[in-house]
């Protein structure tokens, strides 16, 4: 075979990597390896001995540097299969001969490709100061050649390595960074998996409903990509979250569909993982039993792989269990010599998060048992070492100062610490921007705090889906989100283009407003148009009304008010924009009292809207009102409402 056939079977079993396909993946490198051993022994003579070459490894008698790439190149693709499915050590070996390979013939852009495989299995391993170090060479050297795709994989990674730390500042510094150059090359791989683990950090913070919004939008782009792998990843994580909601058979519902797949694919690793929380949704249930069962699977698993994190966090899973007082095991000593295994293995490892989780479960059970002293020390540094975690920031910003005092030293550095800062800042800016408002980011982000304004006169959109409830009962839990995310991604534009500000979603509610937190005086046409749009610009796909039930529709019903507001930042670390006011309530009462395709107003914001009309001379706006006549508004009373169209 030539050079670019066998290039392009490498390139085909990367992609076949990224699909799931191990076993094509794993074909088409050791064809690859074949292909240039059977080269190599078609220079041998007839009498077993060779030729008169120049001195060199057995590797390189077809005296072609390209080859080495390649064989380089294939070894990295079976190392990067062995460590998704968990077998570490042939991950390790495949790795090791890369080192060889490049380290000898000086192959600057293979090596760290090697040195980031050994980050990711020593992480897996639990090794987090291997997996740093190894994670750092690959950083510098992708620096040196400037390869950005490169530079924001390793970073990634580093990030996930800090999010198994607990050590979550750092961990989204990285992933601000590696979001960053991956939407500038506009590569989605990456995107999606950046998307996944800031969904992981949020999650770890409680911050659930943010963590959705992440794993969501990492979902659709692995699902785009086919990558079915990260797709398992993704959902599994969605299952966790479900898990700590109390959703349980969602949760259920994800990791057995995950599992499955993971078996499928023969990542052991994951399926490890997958067990373990298999089991925790079983104890949240009360199905001890099996609980302890998966529980069982999944400690034996990891330690067949010799993942000391794995095996950490599901010891301290069977101690929890055991300190459980219904379990019909409940040992208080076996609780106690599984909580104390885990916390010491936590802090070996490094892995606050963990080890903070344990030493809580350890106090509660020392509390129960009447060791008081015992229990309160254990309460004490579970206190601790969450603070920890938390107020990492301070840290960081001390080093970082330290870092940009040194770097004043040589202009080179300042340059660089100038460019990395303003990269921080972007990505934060853009961070902010997807939860808040722009003008309340930018007033945040001059340190601006206790934000709360008062509006004389804005208007309010409620709009709901009509039928969500029968539609929605028989989707699968993602499907349910794809269809609210599609349905709110074109309010969202919708809002956008007419120079609105969505507040918030409530389940299938969706609450926005003109006029805060930008004045404008147009709020009512803004609004108004915005509402008619609304109403017709949905047109659901396939996917989605395959759904939806014999006799059932799918419309928007909408609700509109004027009336003044309070609108501030609610929260210091999950914070969130929003308004307040019985106007928001009222306006609330239009969508609840209205009806399914139609947009209901109140009577206050019929005449503003008139007014506005007549002040402006536009006779041409194209809206009509339908008299409703006077109803009983929950709550209010007895009111003038109106239906709202365009003008036929």
């Amino acid at each position: 075979m030539n050079q670019n056939v066998l290039q392009s079977k490498i390139d085909k079993a990367n992609q076949a990597i990224i699909n799931g396909n191990f076993d094509e993946a794993e074909l088409l490198a050791k064809e690859v390896i074949a292909a240039l051993d059977e080269q190599n022994m078609s220079l041998y003579l007839p009498d077993g001995n060779l030729p008169d070459l120049p001195s060199s490894p057995p590797h390189t008698l077809n005296n072609d540097l390209e080859n080495i790439i390649l064989r380089a190149n294939a070894l990295l693709s079976l190392a990067d299969i062995s460590r998704r499915r968990g077998k570490y050590d042939i991950a390790l070996e495949h790795a090791t001969q890369v080192l060889d390979i490049a380290r000898e013939y000086s192959l600057d852009d293979v090596l760290p490709k090697a040195h980031n495989i050994f980050g990711i299995v020593y992480k897996n391993l639990g090794n987090y100061d291997k997996a740093l170090e190894f994670y750092s060479k690959a950083l510098a050297a992708h620096e040196k050649l400037g390869d950005k795709l490169l530079i924001a994989r390793v970073t990634g990674n580093i990030g996930i390595t800090y999010t198994d730390l607990g050590n979550y500042d750092r961990a989204l510094d990285c992933y601000s960074k590696a979001l960053a150059i991956f939407q500038e090359l506009d590569i989605k791989s990456g995107v999606a998996l950046v998307m996944g683990n800031i969904g992981n950090v949020n999650h770890s913070l409680g911050n659930y409903d943010n963590a959705l919004e992440y794993f969501t939008k990492a979902l659709r782009l692995h699902e785009e990509l086919g990558a079915k792998s990260e797709v398992a990843l993704v959902m599994g994580n969605i299952g966790v979250v479900y898990d700590n909601l109390g959703i349980y058979d969602k949760a259920l519902e994800y990791y057995s569909k995950v599992l499955l797949t993971h078996e499928e694919l023969g990542e052991i690793a994951a399926i490890a993982r997958i067990n373990g929380n298999i089991g925790l949704v079983y104890k949240n249930l009360g199905n001890y039993t099996n609980a302890l069962e998966y529980f069982t699977k999944a400690l034996e698993a990891h330690e067949a792989l010799g993942a000391m994190t794995g095996v950490a966090v599901v010891t301290g899973y069977i101690g929890s269990l055991y300190s459980t007082i219904a379990f019909e095991g409940y040992s208080t000593d076996r609780a106690e010599e599984y909580l104390l295994k885990a916390i010491e293995m936590s802090e070996s490892l490094g892995a606050k998060h963990h080890l903070y989780q344990n030493e809580k479960a350890i106090a509660e059970l020392y509390k129960s048992t009447s060791r008081k002293a015992e229990a309160f020390d254990h309460l004490e540094r579970y206190i601790v070492i969450k603070e920890e975690v938390q107020s990492e920031e301070a840290k960081m910003q001390a080093v970082r100062i330290e870092q940009r005092k040194q770097a004043d030293e040589r202009d080179k550095e300042i340059e660089i610490s100038t460019a990395t800062a303003a990269a921080k800042l972007s990505a934060t800016t853009n961070l902010l921007h997807q939860v808040l408002p722009e003008s309340i980011a930018t007033r945040m982000m001059a340190g601006e705090r206790d934000i709360a304004d008062y509006f004389p006169t804005v208007s309010i959109l409620f709009a709901d889906i009509a039928g969500f409830t029968p539609i929605s009962a028989d989707m699968p839990a993602f499907m349910v989100v794809r269809f609210l995310n599609y349905v709110f991604g074109i309010f969202d534009s919708i809002m956008k283009k007419h120079g609105c500000e969505k507040i918030k979603t409530i389940g299938d509610g969706y609450l926005a407003v003109a006029g805060a937190p930008d004045l404008c005086y147009d709020h009512a046409e803004r609004l108004a148009y915005a509402a008619l749009e609304m109403q017709h610009a949905i047109q659901l796909p396939d996917e989605f009304r395959e759904y939806i039930p014999e006799g059932a529709e799918f419309g928007i019903r909408i609700g509109l008010h004027r009336g003044s507001i309070v609108g501030g930042v609610i929260g210091d670390e999950r914070f969130v924009y929003d308004i307040y006011s019985d106007a928001v309530n009222t306006a609330a009462r239009m969508e609840s009292h209205g009806e399914p395709d139609k947009v209901h107003v109140s009577h206050e914001f019929v005449i503003h809207l008139q007014n506005r009309f007549a002040m402006t001379k536009n006779t041409n706006h194209g809206i009509t009102f339908i008299k409703r006549g006077e109803m009983e508004i929950k709550g209010k009373g007895m009111m003038k409402t109106y239906f709202m169209e365009k003008t036929v």
